[in-house]
Parts: structure tokens; C-alpha cells; sequence
């Protein structure tokens, strides 16, 4: 039986965790134990949150670690639950060598990109930022560099223009996990990790994204924001003003000039004006090129609403300037 120490924090890894767990029964490994960042202090009160992945953990009663750094406690804290090996999928942190040396056949990573393109923190907001025809998600050796270890699993993804980060995200787990539980099969099989293969091709990182990364410029083309809408759902969420407030933009559609034009949209206003309200595209707002019909939106202090209910309170919302 092959022991595994998961390491990750976000909702995506705390999916893939699940299934991993589901998928225990009859299978040769088990979760003996779980490493995610500590929880963190929300709302007024700064009540402490723990992490999905350590909410799933608690869940199946497997022992969960939370230490602020990997130093020697926490090295003996791990070392106690005698892991083979570490899985990882979204922790945030840089392995150290006395580390990874308490594993017997080392560790793998789960990072939803085509390796070696995009490493780094945000490699799913980077494909829809640049409008990808496909991705990947890639289960790598973990190397003492940032996502540099070997490939051992991979699989292809072809993208249509319509995913979000979320969405993706998601996928990344629920297949991830399948190519995870392969692995550890063939590990408890043989004794050993799948042959791997080097990363080949021409490296490119990605960083953390900030809110004012995710503020709207309404020069740009229709296609061009709509990949930002789409890159930063759910989370930062593109943004524009109106006026002094923000109002977010969860949604919505591509349109082209002419598309734009035969609903009735003035081809002639400048970019951020809204133009109209249309029943079954939503609520067009002039681009550099072309519009974008915003069809999911949330102003400042208010819930989120889709355009029609959000028309239906705000009428003097057409002709104005979104900044």
C-alpha cells in the first residue's frame, strides 16, 4: 500500500483531493496525511477559514498539516505519518531538498498547462488571456525549481472560447486526479514512477494577478475583453468604472461590428459608451473593435444580477461611459 502525503490549498485542489479519496476503495495507495497553508482570517471579525483542501481532510478524519514554513518541525510533524510519496496540486510553496528527502520515491505535481509553457501561479488565466486553441493539464516530477521536474503524464485539452478559469479549473482536478491515481497505480505495481520525459520546448512564467490587472480597457477589442471576463472569472472578476463606483463584469459575449450594428448599437460611439439594451444578447458596450454584449454584472455594493433583472433597475444605464 503506498502512503501519500497531499499537499494543496485552493477549492480546485481540495476536488481533486476528494476524488483521489473516493477513489481509495480497492486501490493501492491511501491519504495518510494532508499539508495546506493555515487558515486565514475573514470578514469583520477576521474568523479563521481553513483551507477546502483542509475542510476535506477534516471531513475523512486524515490528519491535516498547517505549518507557516517547511522548517524542521515541520519536516518532524510530516516525517511521523510515513508518507512514500508527495502529491501535490496547487500548495503555493517551493519543496526544499531535506524535504522532498523524506519521501521514498519522491514527489509529483499537478499544473493545469501545457509544460514547459506558462509555469508559475496562473497558467489557466494566461491560456484564456492569449485566446489558446488548446492547453494541457501535465502530472510533473517536483524539482527543486519552480514546475521544471520531468513530465509524467499529460493530457491535451482543446479550448473553444467559451471556458473560464473556473471551468478549467475545475477539469484540471477531475482529470488530474485520473492521472494521478494512474500513476500511483503503476507506482504500487512496479515499485516505481511511469518512465518520464523531459519538458521540450521554449519556457514562458506566469505571475500573480492583481485587481487593477483585471480592470477593463474598453479600447481593446470585443475579443480581447471578453477573454479578460472569461481569464478572470471567478476570481480577481474584470472590472470597469461607472463613474466613481465599479461595477464588475461576470459575463458575457463577443460581438462584431456588424453584428453590433444590425441590433441597432451606434458604430460612431466612442469605446466604453453603452450603447443598448438588447432582449436576447444583453447590454452592449462599444470596444475598440466591435461590442460586448455584458450579460452577468455586479455594481458596487449590490448583489450580482443578470442584464435583464439588472436593467430592469437601472434605467438610466444606457449612454453612459464605462472607464
Amino acid at each position: 500500500m503506498i502512503k501519500v502525503l497531499y499537499a494543496g490549498s485552493p477549492d480546485a485542489s481540495a476536488k481533486t483531493l476528494s476524488l483521489l479519496i473516493e477513489n481509495t476503495s480497492g486501490a493501492d495507495y491511501s491519504i495518510c496525511g494532508v499539508l495546506t497553508n493555515p487558515p486565514s482570517a475573514q470578514g469583520r471579525h477576521g474568523t479563521l477559514i481553513p483551507t477546502p483542501v483542509e475542510a476535506v481532510a477534516r471531513e475523512h478524519n486524515i490528519p491535516v498539516f498547517t505549518p507557516e514554513h517547511l522548517d524542521s518541525a515541520a519536516r518532524d510533524a510530516v516525517a511521523a505519518c510515513g508518507a512514500d510519496v508527495l502529491v501535490c496540486f496547487a500548495y503555493g510553496h517551493i519543496f526544499g531538498p531535506k524535504f522532498m528527502s523524506l519521501f521514498k520515491y519522491g514527489g509529483m505535481n499537478l499544473h493545469p498547462s501545457a509544460l514547459p509553457k506558462y509555469r508559475g501561479c496562473t497558467p489557466v488565466n494566461a491560456a484564456i488571456l492569449n485566446r489558446d486553441e488548446k492547453t494541457a493539464f501535465t502530472v510533473q516530477t517536483l524539482s527543486l525549481k519552480m514546475d521544471e521536474g520531468d513530465i509524467l503524464a499529460q493530457k491535451e485539452v482543446s479550448l473553444n472560447g467559451t471556458e473560464t478559469t473556473g471551468y478549467l479549473l475545475n477539469q484540471a482536478a477531475v482529470d488530474g486526479a485520473e492521472l494521478i491515481a494512474g500513476i500511483l497505480k503503476t507506482l504500487s505495481e512496479k515499485g516505481c514512477l511511469p518512465e518520464i520525459r523531459p519538458q521540450v520546448g521554449e519556457a514562458s512564467y506566469t505571475g500573480i494577478i492583481t485587481k487593477q490587472d483585471a480592470l477593463i480597457d474598453w479600447n481593446k477589442s470585443s475579443l480581447e475583453i471578453d477573454a479578460m471576463v472569461r481569464a478572470y472569472n471567478p476570481d480577481p472578476c474584470a472590472w470597469t468604472r461607472e463613474g466613481e463606483n465599479s461595477l464588475k463584469i461576470m459575463e458575457g459575449i463577443a460581438l462584431s461590428e456588424e453584428e453590433g450594428a444590425s441590433l441597432g448599437a451606434d458604430v460612431s460611439s466612442s469605446c466604453g459608451t453603452v450603447c443598448l439594451f438588447n432582449k436576447a444578447k444583453g447590454i452592449l458596450v462599444r470596444c475598440g473593435k466591435g461590442f460586448y454584449a455584458v450579460r452577468m454584472l455586479q455594481r458596487q455594493g449590490k448583489k450580482t444580477m443578470d442584464y435583464k433583472s439588472f436593467m430592469n433597475g437601472v434605467r438610466d444605464f444606457i449612454g453612459s461611459k464605462l472607464q
